[in-house]
């Protein structure tokens, strides 16, 4: 029994025309059926991604049902801070898919892809005091991007022992793209190598489609799944954007200056996709943009040592050749105004937004935050709870730790303490915290390694830091 969908006739004087489609469906049909390994289709939700899986579901429905033998995942990863208009359009797609699936009787499922708790944007901008991402050090896109997709890959590797990764990657996007899909492919065969999973293998349906190509076919097929194109046509014009592809490897073309994505992206030196949104009627998306541009204003070299620690996160200082200092992670209490100011706007765009439940950043993440400041910056005066208090000021119940922590007032004694012995009021605050966090601990060894690591961090002051910096350089 094959599908009543019936297939789109493009009327176009571009190349994509009814012969090369029809080619194209074929290529298609005869790569699902030449082995049993499962399809592993990537959506991002832009134009490039659509064309791809619309032209594998097209396809594949004018198979025989009893020829459908194996599964075909389409997975799109969500970041946890992608514009909430794009995970709005993307959740819905994912929808249809599933339900129109059904109904046709075709083997799609829909899953979305996230990165760890541990990983997340928010957890190690505000809890580890990461700085805001850079060309220089891009330390988001493999966690947020690249791992949950590969870890999704990997459970089906392990589950199947081999893959099909379907990419919408097109050749025309830039040079460097043709080279690396030529660079990977297997002789006499449609196929190409995965650039670093083992036993994953990429298939580039529209590889050779222009731009014009992609659009020629979206605006005149039909969405399968019930979605409308044109809706993606206006998303694009009123973003002025680009698609932001799902990442697999670090061969996969980084967004440019417009693009889909991440509302924090600071690599970029303007986010004009979002301007254009908030100029094309999206205005309660403005607390996003305002938001976005603190955190880039930080990438000064003038304000790098107002903000940000003169240590690394190991305890070490580290100069530069020229005498100057390597700034570590954002300073406690700027990390207190970044969550105070993202809970800000939260509340903002969900008076002001389509969506009045809008979430930027989970309870979950909250958690392990508060986690990182109580064991890893001494914030003793527990200060996750109390911001979240007084900005969202609901009754949310917080765990309290089994083991008594330290309060404020502890604290205080202790700094009159180590300023009357001259010890460094910091260093035993640590030392203190490793004590309470390690007890139980039934292996020495590691008490032992927790607190000389402690001990070799270096508790200069930053004025003593810079004072032999200077004397360095002198001489």
């Amino acid at each position: 029994m094959e599908s009543n969908l019936p297939l789109p006739i493009l009327q176009t004087t571009s190349a994509l025309d009814a012969a090369h489609l029809q080619a194209r469906y074929e290529e298609i049909r005869s790569v699902y059926l030449s082995d049993r390994r499962p399809w592993v289709i990537g959506y991002s939700g832009g134009k490039d991604s659509t064309t791809a899986l619309q032209l594998i579901w097209y396809a594949l429905s004018k198979l025989p049902r009893e020829k459908l033998t194996k599964p075909l995942y389409v997975i799109s990863s969500d970041t946890l801070v992608e514009t909430p208009k794009i995970v709005d359009y993307i959740n819905v797609s994912l929808k249809r898919m599933d339900e129109s699936a059904k109904q046709q009787g075709l083997p799609f499922t829909a899953h979305k892809v996230l990165p760890l708790l541990e990983k997340t944007f928010w957890v190690n901008l505000i809890g580890r005091g990461y700085p805001a991402p850079s060309k220089r050090f891009r330390w988001c896109t493999e966690r947020l991007k690249i791992d949950p997709a590969n870890r999704f890959i990997l459970d089906r590797v392990a589950e199947f022992g081999e893959v099909v990764m379907v990419l919408g990657v097109r050749k025309s996007e830039s040079a460097t793209r043709a080279q690396v899909m030529s660079l990977h492919r297997i002789n006499g065969s449609l196929l190409s190598r995965h650039t670093t999973l083992p036993n994953a293998f990429v298939y580039t349906p529209i590889e050779d489609f222009s731009v014009n190509d992609v659009w020629t076919y979206l605006l005149q097929a039909p969405s399968p799944w019930g979605n409308n194109n044109r809706d993606l046509v206006t998303m694009y014009r009123n973003a002025q954007a680009g698609e932001c592809p799902l990442v697999v490897d670090k061969t996969t073309p980084s967004c440019g200056n417009s693009r889909f994505g991440c509302w924090v992206c600071t690599v970029v030196t303007r986010d004009s996709s979002m301007e254009a949104m908030i100029e094309n009627g999206e205005e309660w998306l403005e607390p996003l943009l305002e938001y976005r541009n603190l955190l880039a204003s930080t990438q000064d070299p003038s304000v790098k040592g107002q903000v940000r620690e003169f240590k690394r996160r190991n305890g070490r200082v580290m100069t530069k050749a020229d005498g100057g200092i390597v700034y570590g992670p954002y300073k406690l209490e700027v990390r207190k105004d970044f969550l105070r100011r993202l809970l800000e706007v939260q509340k903002r765009i969900r008076a002001s937004g389509p969506n009045p439940n809008e979430q930027l950043i989970t309870l979950p993440e909250l958690q392990i935050i508060r986690r990182l400041w109580r064991t890893e910056a001494q914030d003793w005066e527990d200060s996750v709870p109390k911001i979240y208090r007084e900005v969202i000021g609901d009754g949310t119940e917080w765990t309290s730790d089994e083991i008594p922590a330290f309060s404020m007032e502890e604290r205080r004694t202790l700094d009159e303490i180590c300023a009357r012995h001259e010890v460094p009021s910091d260093m035993v605050a640590k030392l203190l915290d490793a004590e309470r966090e390690l007890q139980g601990m039934s292996r020495r060894s590691s008490v032992y390694q927790r607190i000389a690591a402690i001990f070799d961090e270096d508790w200069r002051s930053e004025e003593e830091v810079m004072n032999n910096i200077d004397v360095e350089a002198a001489s």
